[in-house]
């Protein structure tokens, strides 16, 4: 019922639905986080950043002389990390991670993936990790850092699903909300004039092929419902160095909490 309101809202008031798609795109929702998870981001040592006018909040958890860095995704924390968390800090690594603008614990106000990505490359560059891990559209915000500080190199990068053309995430959130054609291609516009940049180029397919990474992993599972694996295999496809693994039963959110995707990303990073 909502999306055929929204539909015909779509008709009747273009430039205010187009603001209300903006809206969605730039206002995270932040998901409640598990007892595990709070637990934890409690034994992290805490940090607030200043960046763009928001309090970021980071994390670290030391456990040896190997540094990962963490990147959660869209509408997601550091916290969604803490299966993984610890079994690296078993294995002997130390663990940085931080919420995003307006995301988990970082100050709230509107937000896009340009200040994402821009603060995924203050922070590599911060930490001076040669390994890194992402979920979700946490790939696409540190492949579009990579692809703009061509100075960075990493060693072993694991993606753990990934998007790969934001022209997919603006369809993906015009179905979702039920949006026309000209409402979305309004929404279009005003991202690339207050962005200045082309929307269309936008993709971690094109990003992969000139960053300084020397190995990746994919990690997606068959049966995703909000990445479909086809997005990840074609990033895989353009990428050379890039191994891709499939798993199942999984989902978009239970792979950062299931034994086998937890014990390869170790095993990978090893």
């Amino acid at each position: 019922m909502k999306k055929l309101l929204v539909r015909i809202a779509s008709n009747l008031f273009p430039n205010q639905i187009t603001s209300f798609a903006y809206n969605q795109l730039s206002n995270p929702q932040v998901r409640k986080l598990r007892e595990n998870e709070i637990t934890t981001l409690e034994k992290a040592n805490k940090e607030k950043f200043k960046f763009k006018g928001f309090d970021i909040q980071l994390y670290s958890w030391e456990g040896g002389e190997k540094k990962v860095l963490l990147i959660h995704g869209w509408e997601g924390q550091a916290g969604n990390f803490s299966d993984l968390i610890e079994k690296l800090l078993i294995d002997g690594f130390t663990v940085y991670s931080f919420d995003a603008p307006s995301h988990g614990f970082s100050s709230k106000g509107k937000t896009s993936l340009f200040e994402f990505t821009e603060l995924v490359g203050v922070l590599i560059k911060k930490y001076q990790v040669k390994l890194l891990v992402s979920h979700s559209f946490g790939g696409v915000a540190t492949t579009y850092a990579l692809f703009k500080n061509q100075d960075i190199q990493i060693e072993k990068y694991v993606l753990i699903t990934t998007p790969d053309k934001f022209i997919e995430r603006i369809n993906d959130v015009s179905e979702m909300v039920g949006i026309n054609d000209k409402v979305k291609n309004l929404l279009i516009n005003r991202l690339e004039k207050e962005t200045n940049n082309d929307v269309k180029n936008l993709n971690v397919s094109e990003f992969v092929k000139s960053i300084n990474v020397e190995k990746s992993l994919i990690i997606h599972d068959i049966n995703d419902k909000v990445i479909p694996i086809s997005r990840s295999k074609n990033v895989h496809k353009n990428w050379a160095v890039s191994k891709f693994m499939e798993v199942e039963g999984t989902g978009h959110f239970r792979i950062l909490r299931t034994k086998e995707v937890i014990n390869s990303v170790i095993n990978y990073l090893n």
